[in-house]
């Protein structure tokens, strides 16, 4: 008879030491032990395989309330996005060796308790038949989930239309660029790279792309869309938005998704927006969102994605970082554009 496996009492975990005053540093963060609580009714134990790196998190490293998310609280280990077998069991819908999506990353092993479904619950996830479990962390997770609401829900993207993408090389924007492209639109692109470009254009199928760095951004989207977009997803903000609110037509939509170009910035050290006059002009809609607020639709979209990848119509650009120990230097690194699609960390297995 074989003896039960003998189960993690402690897990190494990323902590927040300090609220950061402006850039990050990895010394704002520390690697420890952290004691694992019981599992009991209603939770489950997981090994985590891969856990997510998203942009999101900075401004949980702010002290302060927010209505978006509650920061961290310092000393303790962080949260977000992982995927990982779940160990041990005290929930019927679980069972050892299932996979599980949820939201105990930044360590190597979560228990987590499950409440009633909500964006927050862990799931059961398929791996097999070529989606792998980091799939779910990305293109057919909370990342995919974004791009896909963002261009059709709040975009309202229609066949033939000019959209243009800023943070076009990172986790969303990679997906929104290929998912334009298969709904028939005409997509303007911009990273910060001349590497990203190149990608965006000869892999990603973006019609032009232009990197931010060389010219100011008005003069490179009006010479990309001479005769103006439709539709702007925006996730940096700042001189983007300025740009595009000049460059929609009457009518466009803008779905405000990231303001990545003010993460590391407080109060009016944050640019601003000068053209916001050209909504009331042009009649244009401009609409913030998260894809929390689309987990109602989370079975369409997965079900669209998930053919999508099933006849290799999207690439599923990553960014691996190896180890816990590498995830600080590799969040910091993200938010500086050194990432080209998702961010994600493997976890690497304990050898005793």
């Amino acid at each position: 008879m074989n003896e039960r496996a003998v189960l993690p009492t402690s897990t190494r975990g990323v902590a927040l030491t300090r609220y950061p005053e402006g850039e990050l540093q990895e010394s704002d963060f520390a690697v420890r032990e952290f004691d694992l609580p019981e599992v009991t009714q209603g939770s489950i134990l997981v090994q985590n395989e891969w856990f997510s790196l998203d942009p999101s998190s900075r401004i949980r490293m702010t002290a302060g309330e927010s209505t978006y998310f509650t920061p961290f609280a310092l000393d303790e280990v962080l949260d977000g996005w992982a995927v990982g077998r779940v160990l041990d069991s005290a929930h019927d819908d679980f069972a050892v060796g299932d996979y599980v999506h949820h939201f105990g990353g930044w360590r190597e092993y979560a228990v987590v308790a499950v409440p009633d479904k909500d964006w927050y619950s862990p799931r059961r996830v398929e791996v097999g038949g070529g989606i792998d479990s980091r799939h779910h962390l990305g293109v057919l997770g909370p990342s995919g989930l974004t791009a896909w609401a963002g261009l059709f829900r709040v975009g309202r993207l229609k066949p033939g239309e000019t959209v243009f993408v800023s943070a076009a090389a990172g986790a969303v924007g990679t997906l929104v660029v290929q998912m334009a492209k298969l709904m028939g639109a005409t997509v303007v692109a911009s990273a910060g790279t001349d590497e990203k470009v190149r990608h965006l254009v000869d892999d990603l199928g973006a019609d032009v792309a232009f990197n931010y760095r060389v010219a100011p951004v008005l003069d490179s989207l009006q010479a990309a869309a001479p005769g103006g977009i439709d539709v702007y997803f925006d996730g940096v903000g700042g001189d983007h938005l300025d740009a595009a609110l000049l460059q929609l037509r009457a009518g466009g939509r803008v779905a405000l998704c990231g303001q990545i170009a003010g993460y590391n910035l407080k109060g009016d050290d944050r640019p601003g927006i000068k053209n916001l006059f050209s909504a009331i002009e042009k009649g244009l809609t401009l609409q913030g969102f998260l894809a929390r607020m689309y987990f109602d639709e989370f079975d369409e979209f997965y079900r669209e994605v998930a053919e999508w990848l099933a006849r290799d119509q999207l690439i599923f650009d990553e960014t691996i970082i190896e180890g816990i120990d590498a995830s600080p230097a590799g969040f910091i690194g993200m938010l500086h554009g050194t990432n080209i699609g998702k961010s994600l960390v493997r976890v690497t297995p304990r050898t005793s």
